[in-house]
């Protein structure tokens, strides 16, 4: 009993790293995306709830708004992705707490798309913004919008005297 439950998990285990080896251009996108979430979560984890309401000037987006806005187009890119429509998980949210959940649901919607993908499935077209779009063209604008929208948080973290997330030494003392 004890060997078929250590080799269970090791089945599953290798079951992910042959997804990749499957699908190496989805494996590639996904681990894009992984890192891109991963920035904007931590920076909206990272933020003090007295700095959401900071705008470096007051034509743009505060730094609360710049954590709504990566949440509403994560869910709109990834359901477009999905051929679906999702409702905007940050809609009418102005705190912290509420935002930052707001963008994990947007992740955790945008994961199972990440999730699901194959190489095949990545030149499905996809309607997003009224264009024609393949599936993954859809993906890779969803990454590089996160990557826009986290450049412009690292501008307020930075002027707040922060240092943000890719910023921060990971185990090892190394940079990301």
């Amino acid at each position: 009993m004890k060997q078929f439950a250590i080799a269970i998990p090791m089945m599953l285990a290798g079951t992910g790293a042959m997804q990749a080896q499957n699908n190496p251009l989805s494996a590639e996108l996904k681990r894009f995306y992984e890192g891109s979430k991963s920035n904007l979560m931590r920076s909206a984890e990272q933020v003090p709830e007295a700095d959401y309401g900071f705008k470096p000037v007051p034509a743009v987006r505060s730094f609360g708004e710049e954590v709504a806005h990566a949440a509403e187009f994560q869910v709109r890119i990834c359901s477009a992705a999905k051929g679906e429509e999702q409702p905007n998980p940050a809609a009418g949210k102005t705190s912290k707490t509420d935002l930052v959940a707001a963008l994990k649901a947007s992740s955790d919607y945008c994961d199972a798309v990440y999730d699901s993908l194959t190489d095949a499935a990545l030149s499905q077209p996809v309607k997003m913004f009224g264009r024609d779009i393949s599936k993954q063209g859809a993906l890779y604008f969803n990454v590089s919008h996160n990557n826009e929208t986290y450049g412009t948080m690292v501008v307020y973290m930075r002027m707040k005297g922060m240092v943000p997330p890719s910023s921060q030494p990971r185990a090892g003392g190394k940079k990301q």
